[in-house]
């Protein structure tokens, strides 16, 4: 197991990347991973349907109703959101950060599933689950706290700082995946020290492979976004790779 310090030195000594030379590999890894990638977007809309439905279904009925009445009343909406209680909001926001937990460790796992199939190593859809175990769950939540309220400083802050926190966002999950024994703090720690080391780089990468993903989804028919979205993680990964890399996994480990 890596400790913060060696991640922390490896970053410190990090050496140039090329732009070009990641964008490419990035391609390459994802002709290898996008099943899998199309799986990760699976689970993730069954795991949040149900919050969707709960949010999503009384006003879908309110507007149906209006629709149907050939008329457009805002009292219904100002009756509907009236008659939320405290009670009620905080049971939302509970079931957000829950169900973003619960994505965290999907994509955490679908990391791993990336690595594998970077080394070409044999994958199952279960290692999706991996980081589904007890004593993983608490310190997802709190990165995922962590993410949000870095996120939501950072809006607070004219919306300008968002753009910088954007990439050492996108490591925290990496970073954890692939150190998930090293506490919450020195986690955020490590990806904010990578983003700030490869910030521009990362940057210009996201926001392409993002872009890329979007215009490759729609053109086929819009549901290949299903596809493609997942794209947008391997550069990062990439990044990762080169400037931290990996560490040989213990084989009892994997099997508990």
């Amino acid at each position: 197991m890596r400790n913060i310090n060696e991640i922390l030195e490896k970053i410190n000594q990090a050496k140039p990347l090329d732009f070009g030379i990641i964008f490419s590999d990035s391609i390459e890894l994802f002709k290898k991973t996008w099943v899998q990638g199309f799986l990760l977007q699976v689970f993730t809309i069954i795991i949040m349907m149900p919050l969707i439905v709960v949010i999503y279904l009384p006003i879908i009925g309110i507007l149906l109703a209006q629709t149907k009445n050939g008329y457009s009343d805002p009292t219904p909406f100002a009756d509907f959101f009236a008659g939320m209680s405290i009670i009620s909001i905080l049971f939302i926001i509970a079931a957000v950060f829950a169900l973003s937990t619960i994505s965290f460790v999907l994509n955490a796992g679908f990391f791993r599933i990336m690595k594998k199939l970077d080394f070409n190593e044999e994958v199952f859809s279960s290692d999706f689950f991996y980081f589904f175990k007890s004593h993983y769950f608490n310190k997802t939540f709190i990165l995922v706290l962590a993410t949000v309220g870095i996120a939501i400083v950072a809006l607070l802050l004219c919306y300008v700082p968002i753009f910088y926190a954007l990439v050492p966002l996108s490591f925290i999950n990496m970073v954890f995946a692939f150190n998930p024994d090293l506490s919450a703090g020195d986690i955020v720690k490590a990806s904010f020290k990578l983003g700030n080391k490869k910030w521009l780089l990362a940057f210009g990468l996201i926001i392409i492979s993002s872009i890329l993903a979007q215009i490759v989804g729609m053109i086929m028919c819009f549901v290949g976004v299903l596809f493609t979205a997942a794209f947008v993680y391997h550069p990062t990964y990439l990044i990762y790779k080169e400037i931290i890399g990996f560490e040989e996994e213990n084989p009892f480990e994997v099997i508990e």
